[in-house]
């Protein structure tokens, strides 16, 4: 079991921030542990059964998440973003970092292994992914929630982890020191991930589909089942369970939300993300 001491470094900690979130982000400040393996019979998906300690000589970087949580989602583009970018390493492929997704189920729905498989497919996951839906792989490294971030060197010891949004400026150059890279890195992807950036607190989420007025960068809804889902007169069909984003803003927008579920869709709950301070609330401006 991994064992860490931590540095709160912030996140909503509310009833229903913790629906759609999990737990506030942290990241590591003292550790010397060795990768766990992975637990035998469990299914991959996109490449044949992988062994942990057949890894050795590459940096790993293995991330826990939940196709129906919209902090897993949000953090996606940077797993695969890295993976495109950092796969290749200095000595070839098989020095490159190799970026594994372990899906951990916090929903029923969310634990269907099809359905699960649908999700990595419409998400465009190139990476591997372990499904880990008795969290197994969990348990062995007390994992608190989800997404969570644990980066090994080429020896298998953790050298990086984060619990939480953030910190992607941090684990890139952990990884680009583990693979003494200097060429171009991903950097950001979104202006409201710089820690530098004036963020505005969005509405709180809330448990299953919310019409009224809402503060936010943008609108997320966590769906189940089949059928329709309509956004301020948008209509989406659905056939498979998920989170979708909804509505996106430039920056944080006061906005009234119409959102509507017809025939098998069931809406778990309405989620509302941060985003850029507007250009008038700028201190400097």
């Amino acid at each position: 079991m991994i064992e860490l001491r931590w540095a709160r470094t912030g996140g909503r900690t509310s009833e229903e921030a913790q629906r759609c979130y999990g737990p506030a982000a942290v990241r590591v400040t003292d550790a010397d542990i060795p990768a766990p393996p992975f637990p035998v019979k469990l299914p991959w998906v996109g490449v044949a059964p992988l062994r942990m300690d057949k890894q050795r000589g590459r940096p790993v970087l293995v991330e826990f998440w939940d196709f129906l949580r919209v902090p897993s989602l949000r953090t996606l583009p940077y797993l695969k973003a890295w993976h495109e970018r950092y796969s290749i390493g200095p000595g070839g492929p098989a020095s490159g970092l190799r970026v594994i997704s372990v899906h951990c189920g916090g929903h029923e729905a969310s634990r269907d292994e099809a359905s699960i498989r649908e999700a990595v497919d419409r998400l465009g996951i190139e990476h591997p992914v372990l499904i880990d839906s008795e969290f197994e792989l969990w348990q062995m490294y007390d994992n608190p929630g989800w997404p969570a971030r644990y980066l090994f060197d080429a020896d298998q010891k953790l050298v990086d982890v984060q619990h939480g949004e953030g910190g992607y400026l941090e684990t890139e150059a952990v990884i680009r020191e583990l693979l003494s890279d200097d060429g171009d890195d991903v950097g950001l992807l979104r202006g409201e991930d710089d820690p530098d950036a004036l963020i505005v607190v969005p509405t709180d989420d809330v448990e299953g589909a919310y019409n009224g007025p809402y503060e936010a960068g943008g609108v997320w809804g966590v769906f189940v089942g089949a059928g329709t889902v309509t956004t301020n007169g948008m209509a989406m069909e659905l056939t498979a369970p998920g989170a979708f984003n909804l509505i996106w803003h430039e920056h944080h927008t006061a906005g009234v939300l119409e959102l509507e579920v017809s025939g098998g869709v069931e809406c778990l709950a309405t989620c509302f993300t941060p985003g850029l301070a507007p250009p008038e609330s700028d201190p400097a401006g």
